[in-house]
């Protein structure tokens, strides 16, 4: 399916920092952004102009979780620990400290929380309890990014040192790894169907692992000019959006991996600095990318 046009919606200021993460909510319209500045902003996707501040953290925020069961969000603090929030009620429920390094992505299922670090540890945390179940520690450079394949019952990490780890949702062992890229692995996301796993790094490649099978490598695709900083699919599963310190925004095929249209500022008065993060909402299906310029677009992408 071609694209027809892209259209800059919303343009959402009010962080003082940059913007590192982008989370859903409860609801469709729900979004949360939060970055440099250690503000957590919610956000209605219906009426956008005006976020409403929901926490204040000492330190700067890369990664937001939303617990869908229990109605509140997660907040990672770098050098501190993880902070579970009342957002309704803008309130602190409780927090853990877990390391003096920086905290690079947040994960769940069932009663685990899985917290990526810094130091390359992967802390494994009981959501009841809130305590500290178990430490992953297989490298000594950063854990950047996981991702979840709840069939296979498999934990995805992406490292600094290159290499990508698998590991049983658990018992927590290694099952896997290979060396994936040629620099550090920034983000790692399933295919909506879980047949493929996606990779994509500071090398500036975008990589297609077959997760069906023993994740042997099936595209190796030079995406951006630069660090590819995450990848989020459409809601229907049909497409993929990467975006890049390169300042763009690409969207593909899902099925073929083929790029349809490049989002940047020549052409689309995209961000003018680093895109960190991208969210594809169900509302209205609406893309949402946040950047070191602080602040958030909402964008149309017309099929």
């Amino acid at each position: 399916m071609s694209i027809t046009g892209v259209k800059r919606l919303h343009t959402l200021t009010g962080h003082k920092d940059c913007i590192y993460t982008i989370q859903s909510g409860k609801n469709v319209v729900d979004l949360f952004s939060a970055g440099g500045d250690g503000m957590v902003v919610r956000w209605n996707m219906e009426t956008p102009g005006v976020g409403e501040l929901v926490a204040k953290l000492p330190n700067s925020i890369y990664a937001l979780h939303y617990l869908r069961g229990e109605d509140q969000l997660i907040a990672a603090q770098n050098f501190e620990g993880i902070h579970l929030l009342d957002y309704s009620n803008s309130k602190e429920i409780k927090s853990l400290k877990l390391t003096n390094s920086y905290i690079f992505d947040l994960q769940s299922i069932g009663n685990k929380i899985f917290v990526a670090c810094g130091d390359g540890v992967v802390y494994v945390v009981d959501k009841e309890e809130w305590i500290v179940l178990d430490r992953l520690e297989y490298a000594q450079k950063s854990a950047r990014t996981m991702a979840i394949h709840k069939e296979r019952n498999e934990l995805v990490v992406g490292y600094s040192d290159n290499f990508i780890r698998v590991f049983d949702l658990f018992d927590h062992r290694m099952k896997q790894e290979w060396e994936a890229h040629n620099n550090s692995v920034f983000t790692v996301q399933f295919r909506n169907d879980g047949n493929y796993l996606l990779s994509g790094s500071r090398d500036a490649h975008l990589k297609v692992w077959d997760s069906a099978g023993t994740y042997q490598l099936r595209d190796d695709i030079a995406a951006h000019m630069y660090t590819i900083n995450h990848i989020a699919f459409s809601p229907d599963g049909k497409h993929f959006v990467t975006c890049s310190m390169d300042k763009s925004i690409k969207v593909w095929d899902s099925n073929e991996f083929k790029l349809l249209k490049v989002i940047d500022k020549a052409r689309h008065a995209g961000h003018g600095t680093s895109v960190n993060k991208l969210f594809w909402t169900s509302f209205n299906n609406q893309l949402v990318s946040a950047s070191d310029d602080r602040t958030l677009s909402i964008w149309e992408i017309i099929f």
